[in-house]
């Protein structure tokens, strides 16, 4: 009996349930966001572009208003702060880098006969911005790293470099405010390098390419192309299924994901289909041989084999440096144990004004064959 009424009152009930309620079905697939790389802005970032809408102003204000920007940037003003003392260098020391846009590729002959591919890099307009010492930076500062306060471990002073000027007009009053106490224009990029305190930089200083020298091994980081949404032959370079016998719908599938018995479950870090590129990559200083069936030649990976001084260009070995054409990358020296410095660079940057000589358009190195000199010398 006690089953029997179990049965009815269980009819009942989805009666009543189904004539007062409807069913309702949620799409669980592509339901999860994608993981798309976060902008952690620090703290003293602000909002950077503002409405852009008709002002209806004449053509004759339009170019009041530019003579007045040019002259007030152009305009050299007295220091608001003492200048920073420069120091010397030492082995250990973490210099700034460069921000700099990827803008081709190019050939070049070493002395010995052997062709190598570098990668152009151009230097846009970069200035210090502003400088923090240790004292009053920490590397916590950013609101999206929720987590305990803790002070510099490092040591490490914060340098504000910006690159390619641009018109205020197109910035907000805030974001134009943090260039005031430097006296230089507007910035359209802004990145900040951890530096030792010896090699602080006055702010409204101009960096050029020779603050790298042809040789030095450098490091470049940058943004990975971005590829979409790929499957795992072109993202991971899986071989895929075969094209006939038998073979049904499954050509370009991964196959199997998940092992079976106990462990039969997808494993994380499992390759699969996903978002393809547009990750912050760093090659880099490296050397590498080449395959066995070529000649056995050392070739260097990151090494700045020319600098172009008038166009404020650096030539990279390899055609791996991250991102596309126009692209922007960061220069910096090479942090890794066999590829550091070991003779003094321009420190803690090149100032021009201290030349005795007019440099050179094009500074080479010394591997590097340079055209104007004969190829062929007969002794």
């Amino acid at each position: 009996m006690g089953s029997t009424s179990l049965v009815r009152a269980c009819r009942l009930t989805k009666s009543l349930f189904s004539d007062s309620y409807e069913v309702l079905t949620f799409q669980v697939r592509g339901k999860k966001y994608l993981n798309h790389p976060k902008l952690r802005y620090p703290l003293w970032f602000l909002k950077k572009e503002r409405a852009k809408y008709d002002e209806k102003i004449t053509q004759e204000n339009v170019s009041f208003v530019k003579e007045v920007v040019q002259e007030r940037y152009s305009l050299s003003s007295p220091l608001k702060d003492p200048p920073v003392p420069r120091g010397e260098w030492a082995p250990g020391c973490t210099r700034a880098g460069l921000i700099a846009r990827k803008i081709g590729c190019y050939p070049m002959w070493l002395k010995d006969g052997s062709k190598i591919f570098t990668t152009l890099l151009q230097v846009s307009d970069n200035h210090v911005i502003s400088y923090q010492p240790p004292g009053e930076f920490s590397m916590a500062d950013t609101p999206h790293r929720k987590r305990k306060p803790v002070k510099n471990p490092l040591r490490k002073g914060c340098l504000l470099v910006g690159g390619e000027s641009a018109d205020p007009q197109l910035f907000t009053k805030e974001y134009c405010g943090l260039f005031t106490d430097s006296g230089i224009m507007p910035k359209r990029l802004l990145t900040r390098f951890y530096v030792s305190p010896e090699a602080a930089i006055q702010p409204g200083t101009p960096l050029f390419a020779t603050h790298f020298k042809p040789g030095q091994y450098v490091d470049v980081n940058g943004k990975t192309v971005f590829r979409g949404f790929q499957g795992v032959m072109k993202r991971w370079g899986f071989s895929g299924m075969p094209a006939s016998h038998g073979v049904t719908k499954t050509h370009r599938r991964p196959g199997n994901i998940g092992g079976g018995g106990e462990k039969g479950r997808v494993w994380p870090g499992t390759k699969m289909p996903g978002h393809m590129g547009n990750r912050s990559r760093t090659i880099r200083g490296l050397k590498a041989s080449l395959n066995e069936r070529m000649i056995m030649t050392i070739i260097k990976l990151d090494v700045v084999w020319r600098i172009n001084t008038k166009y404020n260009v650096i030539y990279v070995q390899g055609l791996a440096v991250p991102g596309e054409t126009n692209s922007v990358v960061y220069i910096y020296d090479s942090v890794l144990p066999l590829r550091k410095l070991t003779e003094a660079p321009p420190f803690p940057t090149f100032y021009p004004e201290e030349l005795t000589e007019v440099l050179p358009e094009d500074l080479y190195a010394e591997e590097v064959h340079q055209f104007r000199s004969p190829s062929i010398t007969f002794k």
